[in-house]
């Protein structure tokens, strides 16, 4: 009898997501995948759950080609009319919800709940991208000459890759490829070899709409892989946009290949963020914040609070608290994806909100405070200098509405919602001549 979960009459849900012994790890339209056989274990006890056949170079080579065309026939469909299928995309997630949380939970090892919430947040990012199918755009600008109008036109970028860490194997990928479809871009994704068995099954579901919708499946590609495959997509010019999540070592690599080439890079790299408490802080907000923003996901989100910063005394329990420590220890400024918290004292709002920005990551940030006047302070431009700036909640748990993404070494890039959809785009500034004089600009006289 096979040693693998799959196989084993307890896991019978994972055949729900299409998941077997083995399973192709490439798609572009048709499963394949001709490279190296790995297999993903639960973290919980260590047992191999399944087998994915990874994509070898020559499966790149062909997926990007095959992704190229695609985008040629989606950047035709009309953004609502893509809008359409992003929403089936959602609800057939909706569908495998719970066993696609399940899923995420087995192969990745956080709680069922938060397996569960990461697809929702993929669904919740499709029926935002829905809204926006109907939205983006540029404006009409004032032109200063008679008879000339002055618009920008926003065109998709082309072809988007998506590497993605292993932490939230779902959401990230989710935040990409659903803006990006609406705004008229192919994907190739590039998931975590750890969470593999995740890539499949959520392209798996994908792929069943795309070809109900009879479609082009290669709009939304998968190559699973290792560095291999990452830095060949970091290289390669018919990336037209690379958006990357993952450690900032890493990422500094990954912005460098993606710059010689002059390319275009979406990076969301490490967080060192700080939860910072006030003397007039509500308690019965600061406990369950500072827990859920220490301990959630196991310490492994990249805004997981990893500085609690207070200006009075308080009770903690080992191993994950450390105390004792300046703000400005080496180890205090270091990334731990750990539940490890450093617990630090202050005295002053100027000082502490100093402390908060002097780490090199600039992810997310929260103070607990009653006072309206420090409140607009840390929001304002002495304040925190993180892309996420909470007041009285935890520093993880963004909504998918706003741009979610940090400064500094976090990569300075945006996702999600707000405006993010326009790093999905290209925009042109065009000027229209109606009229059947050539005036120039500022007033010159070319004669």
């Amino acid at each position: 009898m096979s040693t693998l979960l799959v196989s084993q009459p307890r896991y019978a849900w994972l055949r729900e997501l299409g998941l077997q012994e083995e399973n192709p790890g490439v798609y572009n339209g048709r499963w394949g995948g001709g490279g190296q056989v790995v297999t993903t274990f639960c973290p919980a006890n260590n047992e191999p759950i399944a087998r994915v056949r990874q994509g070898s170079l020559e499966d790149y080579e062909e997926t990007v080609k095959k992704a190229k065309e695609a985008w040629k026939v989606w950047a035709d469909i009309p953004a609502p009319k893509r809008g359409e299928i992003v929403r089936q995309i959602g609800d057939a997630l909706r569908q495998k919800i719970k066993v696609l949380g399940s899923l995420v939970s087995l192969e990745m090892g956080k709680i069922f709940v938060e397996g569960v919430g990461e697809v929702q947040e993929y669904v919740d990012v499709c029926d935002y991208a829905v809204g926006l199918s109907r939205m983006i755009g540029g404006p009409i600008l004032p032109s200063e000459r008679p008879g000339h109008a002055l618009i920008e036109q926003w065109n998709p970028v082309g072809l988007v890759g998506i590497i993605t860490a292993f932490n939230f194997p779902v959401a990230v990928y989710g935040w990409n490829s659903a803006i990006a479809m609406i705004c008229g871009n192919a994907c190739l994704w590039k998931g975590a070899p750890t969470t593999s068995l995740v890539s499949v099954a959520v392209t798996k579901i994908i792929a069943k709409v795309l070809e109900d919708n009879k479609v082009p499946g290669a709009i939304c590609s998968l190559v699973c892989g290792g560095a291999d495959i990452g830095t060949a997509m970091a290289r390669d010019e018919r990336m037209d946009l690379l958006s990357f999540t993952g450690s900032t070592k890493v990422g500094k690599q990954v912005a460098v290949m993606v710059q010689e080439r002059f390319g275009r890079s979406l990076l969301e790299l490490g967080g060192n963020n700080a939860i910072i408490v006030f003397e007039d802080a509500d308690l019965s907000l600061v406990i369950p914040s500072a827990l859920f923003a220490a301990v959630g996901t196991a310490g492994q989100r990249c805004t997981t609070a990893r500085r609690l910063v207070i200006n009075r005394p308080g009770n903690y329990v080992e191993p994950t608290i450390v105390t004792g420590l300046p703000h400005n220890a080496p180890i205090v400024h270091t990334e731990t994806f750990a539940p490890i918290l450093y617990v630090l004292k202050f005295k002053e709002e100027e000082e502490v909100f100093a402390w908060n920005n002097e780490v090199k990551q600039g992810l997310s940030s929260s103070i607990f405070t009653k006072d309206l006047g420090r409140i607009f302070r840390w929001l304002g431009p002495k304040g925190s200098d993180c892309g996420i700036v909470n007041v009285n909640i935890p520093t993880s748990g963004a909504e998918i509405g706003g741009a979610f993404g940090g400064e500094k070494h976090t990569g300075g890039g945006r996702e999600s919602g707000s405006d993010s959809w326009k790093l999905y785009m290209r925009r042109s500034t065009c000027t229209i001549n109606y009229s059947k004089d050539l005036p120039l600009a500022q007033g010159i006289k070319f004669q």
